[in-house]
């Protein structure tokens, strides 16, 4: 994780060191003469930490606080996906330990090896910024990197029974819709999401076989070298990988992407740098996609409206706990605006607004 977000920890975030400090010292048969954590600030869901002892470095990864979906934020599905992955996808750092006991800090946590480089947010690396031509080389790199998940057997990683391929489509729409009734504060939008939902219900491409799935794969969830600013040394945020169609993941991916087309409204919902908007636009990136991967893209405008729709769904949880004081960040306190931007977004797609 990136060194330059690291802080002290969030007053309603805090940790019991004590707790943790004797369930390592049993863990790892040791007497730990001090602990210290910190807390990265990055991320907008689970929470990660750097706990420090001896010689030692490990992230520890919690779900959110407040209520969460019973299928989301599944920290022993993301320590299985990092331990597994790790041996032929080595971007996906290993995760050595899962502590399913809740008493420890309150909920189930993981400890992942500790990776070291650059994260891009809201501000591009300086060795990059201004520059076209790496810029674009970036962007391609990241769709290499998505290409060669997608392209891995995941039998070969112990993953070829992971998840529930069949039906995977029609079952993500049901759950996003079911998460949306849960969360939803905006009846205002009521009339144009189910426009969209039954819009997507009735149109559902055929997949093209079952991948492994990141499902949150996006700029800020990758690290970049230290040294090397187009070099990828790790992706992050594994808890929602699954095994499913493909272009599930680049439909995502694409709503997280802004270029030079996008109108002003693109700049809610993109986590990506916009001051000087130099990125590949959304159709050299699906074309560089199918080039890598032999799929098809045709249906590409379907992915792309449910990936709008699944992250106004995303982005709506956590809206809904800062709403209700579950969650102090105040980050999260535009995040209604995003919301409404990816709506129109998924309907535009469909003409349906």
């Amino acid at each position: 994780m990136d060194d330059h977000e690291l802080i002290d920890l969030r007053q309603d975030e805090k940790i019991n060191l004590d707790k943790l400090k004797d369930y390592l010292n049993s863990l790892f048969k040791i007497d730990i003469d001090e602990i210290k954590i910190l807390q990265f600030s990055g991320g907008h869901a689970n929470l990660t930490y750097l706990i420090s002892f001896d010689d030692k470095e490990f992230v520890l990864r919690r779900p959110p606080l407040g209520p969460i979906a019973p299928s989301s934020h599944d920290m022993a599905r993301e320590h299985l996906v990092q331990y597994s992955l790790n041996k032929l996808f080595p971007l996906a750092p290993k995760s050595f330990h899962l502590c399913d006991d809740d008493n420890i800090i309150g909920c189930k946590f993981h400890l992942i090896e500790r990776r070291k480089g650059i994260v891009i947010r809201k501000e591009m690396r300086p060795e990059l910024d201004g520059s076209r031509e790496k810029i674009r080389s970036l962007s391609f790199k990241m769709i290499d990197v998505l290409a060669q998940l997608h392209t891995l057997d995941p039998s070969k990683v112990g993953l070829g029974n992971f998840g529930r391929p069949d039906g995977f489509v029609l079952r993500q729409l049901n759950g996003w819709e079911e998460r949306w009734k849960k969360a939803s504060d905006k009846k205002k939008l009521e009339n144009r999401f189910n426009k969209l939902l039954k819009y997507l219900r009735s149109n559902i491409p055929k997949p093209q076989g079952a991948t492994i799935l990141h499902n949150d794969f996006k700029l800020d969830n990758i690290m970049w070298d230290n040294n090397n600013p187009l070099l990828p040394i790790a992706v992050f945020d594994w808890d929602m990988c699954t095994r499913g169609d493909p272009l599930m993941d680049l439909g995502h991916f694409l709503n997280y992407w802004i270029d030079e087309d996008d109108d002003t409204e693109a700049n809610l919902i993109t986590s990506m740098p916009i001051k000087n908007i130099l990125y590949p636009k959304k159709t050299e990136i699906i074309d560089h996609y199918a080039l890598k991967t032999g799929f098809s893209i045709k249906d590409i405008d379907w992915y792309y409206a449910f990936g709008a729709f699944k992250l106004a769904v995303i982005i709506q949880q956590i809206y809904v706990r800062f709403l209700k004081g579950q969650t102090q960040d105040e980050r999260f306190a535009n995040f209604g605006h995003r919301i409404e931007a990816l709506i129109n977004r998924a309907n535009g797609v469909f003409n349906l607004n």
